[in-house]
């Protein structure tokens, strides 16, 4: 496992956090967006990016790592807004979500961690490694991304499903669970960002 140097925010033990794990290649508003409506209701203290090496679903990042953070964190600008970017993943030497959160949780017992996706993660989450194996280690707070509510919902027998009302509560319940953000729309992607649309 790699080298964890711990940059980490000024933050209690016990806080409520949200874990943002992807390329940001680039990263852009909608990130923001998703991040501070998580924030506001979900009630967490803060939201770390998990600026990846690779994304193992996808190919190669267009940029290297130290310039996605670079910019990622030029983006989110001031602390006051309770997002945090980091190198995680390569200070912890993990490929994995699934790796990422046991190592978290590892050395930090406390926090309650909840895993921020979007929808498009979610009717694709079968695909990711030891999938659920990770949905029995943390809830999950979802973001619409081009897929209804209504549509990501069915089919995924086994989860407890928090509505709107209950989301501040997601953080307490025990996994699988999960929740959705709404009142946003992301009409933005990195992918057609990088592709020039």
């Amino acid at each position: 496992m790699g080298n964890f140097v711990p940059d980490l925010p000024d933050i209690r033990a016990s806080a409520r956090v949200g874990l943002l794990g992807g390329s940001f290649d680039p990263a852009h508003e909608g990130h923001v967006a998703i991040s501070s409506r998580a924030i506001q209701q979900a009630r967490l203290d803060w939201v770390w990016w998990m600026v990846a090496p690779q994304n193992p679903l996808k190919g190669a990042p267009s940029a290297p790592l130290r310039e996605r953070l670079v910019q990622a964190r030029r983006l989110v600008g001031h602390p006051s807004r309770r997002i945090w970017v980091s190198d995680i993943e390569a200070r912890l030497g993990t490929c994995y979500t699934v790796d990422t959160v046991v190592s978290l949780r590892q050395r930090y017992p406390r926090i309650r961690f909840v895993l921020l996706i979007g929808s498009d993660n979610l009717v694709d989450l079968s695909r990711w490694y030891d999938w659920r194996r990770l949905s029995r280690l943390l809830p999950l707070l979802v973001a619409p991304r081009g897929f209804s509510l209504i549509s990501v919902n069915c089919g995924w027998g086994g989860f407890r499903v928090l509505s709107p009302e209950c989301i501040c509560r997601l953080v307490n319940t025990p996994p699988p669970a999960v929740s959705f953000l709404t009142g946003i729309r992301i009409p933005i992607s990195s992918t057609r960002l990088r592709e020039g649309v």
